[in-house]
């Protein structure tokens, strides 16, 4: 049986407390041809220590320290170093499930190229998980079981930061890690859509994903909610955005103002409708709210929902059908 050789890519920082684990449960993976580059982003714990170790029993562990900053050049430095036929990323404070990469290397190879092999994942923490993170690894799940990611991309990330593996052709060819784009895995995801790889469904929970206080994607500002809508309103401009349609942002809180800002900026016109008879009328970054419903008087809208209720997205999205309306083509959900 062919076994290409997958690269691993790790960019650490100051997880002494969990870097064991991570690496003990690569080491033990049913799939042994890999090789993990490992690149240490100024750490000032014991993680280098305790990785050196690792890399002085397993010659397959190769590491290196960051000449730059940041998880970005992290990962591209540790691409850079890479030989494997196949590249996938893993956090440092995370643990694989021990078949993960046979899994998502036997998918890859039965799909072939252009395609992203994933799998489902599942959050823990020493003191539980909390509704938000749960909800996202159930949305997410969901998605990944059918291999229909994209279909809710401007919503949050689609692909698994820690979970996906490309040939390394398709990775180059998409450019990833080398614009500086943060959130760099939601920036990853759309790169993917946009040269139009296609999801892998996957059923099977291959990586245990590991919540704490100070984990980066709570602390950092790249990580920032108004960094999503940033990457979100790019990339929605860049491939989905029709200019025949009239575009419509749904919503005045503070996401539908800050979409309505950043258009007003670009001098893209839009309508801005919402339900919130105090703001209706209102003019607001010289635009005029209006009733939701004026949706209706529009021949051919494209609309930004900023809406973040689950039960009021529901019924937007059953007055979307009603109106025989199409998502991406017609709408999209930034939330």
């Amino acid at each position: 049986m062919q076994t290409p050789l997958v690269s691993i890519l790790i960019p650490f920082k100051n997880t002494e407390n969990y870097i064991t684990n991570c690496l003990t449960s690569i080491i033990r993976q049913s799939y042994s041809h890999w090789e993990l580059l490992i690149v240490d982003d100024h750490s000032t714990d014991n993680s280098f220590d305790i990785v050196e170790k690792f890399a002085s029993e397993d010659h397959r562990i190769k590491l290196l320290k960051n000449s730059g900053s940041g998880i970005i050049d992290a990962l591209r430095l540790a691409f850079h170093h890479s030989k494997g036929d196949f590249i996938t990323r893993m956090d440092s404070d995370d643990v694989m499930r021990p078949n993960k990469i046979a899994v998502l290397a036997e998918n890859l190879m039965a799909y072939g190229k252009q395609h992203v092999a994933l799998g489902k994942v599942h959050y823990f923490a020493e003191n539980g998980i909390k509704a938000g993170y749960k909800s996202y690894e159930l949305w997410l799940n969901a998605l990944t079981k059918k291999g229909s990611n994209y279909s809710e991309i401007y919503k949050e990330c689609v692909i698994p930061s820690p979970c996906w593996m490309v040939h390394r052709e398709d990775l180059i060819a998409c450019e990833a890690f080398y614009p500086n784009i943060y959130p760099e895995d939601y920036d990853l995801a759309f790169r993917f859509y946009k040269y139009n790889f296609k999801c892998i469904p996957c059923d099977a929970v291959l990586h245990d994903w590991r919540d704490y206080s100070d984990r980066t994607s709570r602390t950092h500002e790249h990580y920032a909610e108004n960094h999503f809508i940033a990457i979100k309103l790019k990339y929605f401009l860049e491939l989905d955005y029709q200019k025949d349609k009239t575009l419509v942002v749904w919503g005045a809180g503070n996401k539908g103002k800050t979409i309505a800002k950043k258009l007003t900026a670009l001098n893209i016109p839009f309508e801005w409708i919402c339900d919130n008879p105090k703001k209706i009328g209102k003019d607001i970054y010289g635009t005029v709210l209006k009733p939701f419903r004026f949706l209706e008087d529009i021949e051919n809208p494209q609309s930004i929902i900023s809406v973040a209720n689950k039960d009021e997205q529901k019924v937007i999205l059953e007055y979307m059908n009603q109106l025989k309306l199409k998502a991406i083509e017609d709408y999209v959900f930034f939330c």
